[in-house]
């Protein structure tokens, strides 16, 4: 009898953290059936010589819940290995919604998560109220990948105290009927509940969102929900008394944001401080980080955020790009520019200014940990002239194609190496789906293999694997993927490790409503398999809509069927 697909002349890294070894991969029926020596036929093979074969990367952190709905393949994740996707990060989601809060939602994730206000409300059925009826939502669509969800916070927290949820404390019934709603959403399918601390995560109105400043007596209420059903507390923002509140008093397993801070120099005093805080009796604690410098990524196609308070500037944000270049092609209005950014200067964003612009170089790849051949201010002072020079001219020379990242978070990349060497933090931390216009960090997969394997050797291809695989699958409580081992679910990477790396960044226009984003492709992957059916080959999307929703517990036996049990 032949095999579905087998995967012929690989080297396999199978997840475990164990190095390559030479084999076949042989899939029936969406799962592996055999690992090592695969004798017989297949009705399809993939030649996987001189090339590594491995799990499908599982990326815990991602805001894909509203472009889901317009773009079921996921992209660019999937364009990057990803096979899995966790939804509902940083407390921000559209279930639980009440018919009319819906807009109030949108909004909400407009301001803290920079997608499209107009794109969530029109690119989205909007069939559902409770957490539940939004993954049975998701999963009518059939996404091109799998996806788990978590319940968020604010949406929680707006759906029991509706407006008393910004700014009021909860009543002792209050946090008791959230508590039954996140059980109620776990026992629908969530994988856990979100929660977002960072205050500079706003409403539309500059007001907190919901749950910011909650008594910590809130969230141990609702971890007491989620620990007795095996699911997770995921934060961002928290500190660590709010986490050690949740994993101790609650008995919660928990995932959270890190990173090294503004000052490289103190990567040694948070990895210690991780170290500690994890190493908790009894506690199950995971921390997840950029893998780079990341920040805001602008050009001339986008944001632009120089000279705030200057006319000159303000009117050039305005128009669209080709009155953009136009405009910075006229020498007079090209001159006028340069002294009002001289004038004004470039704002600090979350403690980031203009030191800390770079563009990302010529290559064929971004350099994303080049050092001053790279930084605009060093770039300025080598031809001896303005910063505000340098800009506008690369710009006008490039046609409006060179794009700049203020390095905001982990600018330090050597204490960054420091940090997601712990084994307590996951690298990570994609973003996907927010900050669309702002960020592209969704490459986070295939810059660890070409930076931190290829070119530092900081992880072995074996323990990066691991890292990207089998270890947040474990995380979000996933039980048959993340790991090349006969009845594990097929889903299965295929790639060239001398040549994966990410593409530059580039701005589309493929949002409902023609909004923009940023997009970003990859160089180096043979095959993505999803559920055992071929998802991507050679840098194509196949369009195969294989993916699941990754359910919690099934609520009856349809779903015992249709979805994948999780736990």
């Amino acid at each position: 009898m032949a095999h579905d697909i087998v995967i012929r002349g690989g080297q396999i890294v199978d997840g475990s953290g164990r190095e390559a070894f030479s084999g076949d991969v042989a899939i029936d029926g969406g799962l592996i059936t055999e690992v090592g020596k695969v004798s017989g036929s297949a009705r399809r093979e993939i030649d996987a010589d001189g090339l590594h074969v491995t799990p499908g990367f599982v990326d815990i952190h991602t805001h894909l819940d509203a472009q889901i709905g317009w773009d079921p393949s996921c992209t660019p994740v999937s364009w990057h290995g990803v096979t899995t996707a966790l939804l509902g990060n940083c407390g921000v989601t559209f279930a639980p919604c009440r018919p009319g809060d819906k807009e109030l939602l949108a909004g909400m994730m407009e301001a803290v998560e920079d997608i499209p206000r107009q794109a969530i409300l029109g690119g989205l059925p909007w069939d559902w109220e409770g957490y539940g009826g939004y993954l049975d939502s998701i999963e009518r669509i059939r996404p091109g990948i799998n996806v788990a969800g978590l319940v968020g916070h604010s949406a929680v927290r707006f759906y029991v105290m509706g407006e008393r949820a910004v700014e009021e404390q909860a009543t002792d019934a209050e946090r008791r009927q959230m508590a039954a709603i996140v059980a109620e959403s776990i026992d629908r399918g969530a994988v856990g509940f979100s929660t977002n601390r960072f205050p500079p995560h706003t409403l539309p109105d500059g007001r907190p969102i919901p749950g910011t400043f909650a008594e910590h007596g809130e969230l141990i209420e609702i971890a007491r929900a989620v620990a007795p059903r095996g699911a997770i507390m995921q934060a961002v923002g928290a500190d660590f008394e709010v986490l050690k509140a949740i994993a101790d008093q609650g008995g919660s397993r928990v995932l959270f944001s890190y990173g090294v801070g503004p000052d490289g120099s103190l990567a040694g005093q948070r990895r210690d401080a991780l170290e500690v805080l994890c190493a908790g009796p009894g506690r199950n604690m995971t921390a997840i980080s950029q893998v780079r410098s990341s920040g805001l990524v602008f050009g001339l196609p986008t944001s632009l955020p120089v000279a705030t308070r200057s006319d000159a500037w303000r009117a050039l944000r305005a128009m669209p790009f080709e009155q953009r270049l136009a405009t910075i092609d006229d020498p007079v209005q090209s001159a006028h520019l340069i002294e009002e950014a001289i004038k004004f200067g470039f704002p600090t964003i979350l403690g980031a200014s203009v030191e800390k612009v770079f563009t990302m170089g010529e290559g064929q790849t971004p350099d994303y940990a080049a050092g001053e051949s790279c930084q605009l201010i060093a770039m300025a002072a080598a031809r001896g002239e303005h910063w505000a020079h340098t800009l506008v001219r690369m710009m006008r020379e490039s046609r409006g194609k060179v794009l700049f990242t203020l390095r905001m978070f982990n600018a330090d990349m050597k204490g960054l190496s420091h940090l997601i060497s712990s084994p307590n933090c996951l690298p990570g931390l994609g973003d996907a789906g927010a900050h669309v216009s702002q960020v592209m960090d969704s490459g986070w997969a295939s810059f660890i293999l070409s930076h931190w394997v290829r070119k530092t050797g900081l992880y072995t291809m074996g323990e990066a694997i691991r890292r990207m695989t089998s270890a947040p699958a474990n995380v979000i409580g996933l039980t048959d993927r993340g790991l090349l081992a006969p009845g594990m679910r097929a889903d299965v990477n295929v790639f060239d490790a001398a040549a994966v790396a990410e593409c530059h960044p580039e701005v589309a226009y493929d949002f409902p409503g023609g909004a923009m984003r940023y997009i970003q492709r990859a160089r180096g992957y043979k095959a993505t398999l999803v559920n055992g059916q071929v998802n991507l080959l050679d840098g194509e999307l196949t369009g195969a809509r294989a993916g699941e929703v990754l359910r919690h517990k099934q609520r009856d036996n349809q779903h015992d069927k249709a979805a994948q049990h999780v736990g």
